[in-house]
């Protein structure tokens, strides 16, 4: 019989301000290291007002992770040193893998309603840590979606549910990355890996993340899942949208400042010590 997994920890999004001024909320993050490794961290950016974002992310370095950039509303323009150049909308996805080193810039667009969308870091394990950098833009459109329950529906972004497999493969730690949506009621319910990290942040609405669930979780909030064989979510009177993401933790020392992350203090001393040497890059042009 199938172990249903239960909430082993709740985290809440904090405010903060990041890149040149933007203002979002930092669902985990340093602090909350090694809770959920393989992931590092995840931002859940947006507002009405133009101002809390329009000054972006600037020009600036990554080194041993991949960061992925989920535009849920609003559009975002992308600018890296490989020369890569382009402009994601509702439904797009970023997913860059920063490996030996790139420098980018990602800069949201003035928009007439609520700007959002979520950033999510995954950590490289150290025997790919220098590996190639490399950048994928993925259009909503080949994106698929299941309906795996009635009142449910499933962006797979990377991972599989069924036989439908994401476009997103080849990645390093292999992780699971799904936009949920539960109508009223609806029932998600999802094999997990023993041994592997599961994480669900609701972006919108409310549900039971695990049965006997003593209050149900609301945007801005993130279950911490034990093991087990599946994960059971059950949608509020209001339905639920939310994340659902799951990887092989690396296990692994993790050494990090600011964009770079790395396994030790002699790795990150020097990756910054060649940024500022003008020889971050190794690859692609600047």
């Amino acid at each position: 019989m199938a172990r249903t997994r239960r909430v082993a920890k709740i985290l809440r999004s904090k405010p903060t301000i990041e890149g040149a001024g933007v203002h979002l909320r930092r669902v985990f993050g340093f602090y909350e290291v090694p809770l959920c490794d393989p992931f590092l961290m995840l931002d859940d950016f947006g507002s009405q007002d133009p101002r809390d974002y329009i000054l972006g992310f600037p020009w600036h370095p990554h080194r041993g992770i991949e960061t992925v950039t989920y535009s849920l509303e609003g559009e975002v323009d992308h600018e890296d040193s490989l020369g890569n150049k382009g402009r994601i909308g509702p439904g797009d996805i970023q997913w860059m893998t920063a490996g030996s080193g790139i420098i980018h810039q990602e800069m949201p667009q003035s928009y007439l309603g609520t700007l959002r969308g979520l950033q999510l870091w995954v950590n490289l394990p150290a025997s790919h840590k220098m590996m190639d950098p490399r950048y994928r833009d993925v259009r909503r459109a080949d994106v698929p979606v299941v309906s795996p329950a009635p009142g449910v529906t499933v962006r797979v972004v990377c991972g599989s549910i069924g036989g439908t497999r994401g476009p997103v493969g080849g990645l390093v730690v292999e992780p699971e990355y799904f936009d949920v949506q539960l109508e009223p009621g609806g029932v998600f319910v999802h094999p997990a890996k023993p041994g592997h990290r599961v994480l669900a942040y609701a972006m919108d609405g409310e549900a039971a993340f695990a049965p006997g669930a003593k209050a149900p979780l609301r945007r801005g909030q993130l279950a911490l899942y034990g093991d087990g064989d599946e994960v059971r979510v059950t949608a509020g009177p209001a339905g639920v949208r939310f994340l659902f993401l799951a990887g092989q933790p690396l296990n692994e020392p993790v050494a990090w400042y600011g964009p770079i992350v790395m396994n030790t203090e002699a790795e990150l001393d020097l990756a910054f010590r060649e940024y500022r040497a003008g020889t971050f890059v190794k690859h692609g042009r600047t």
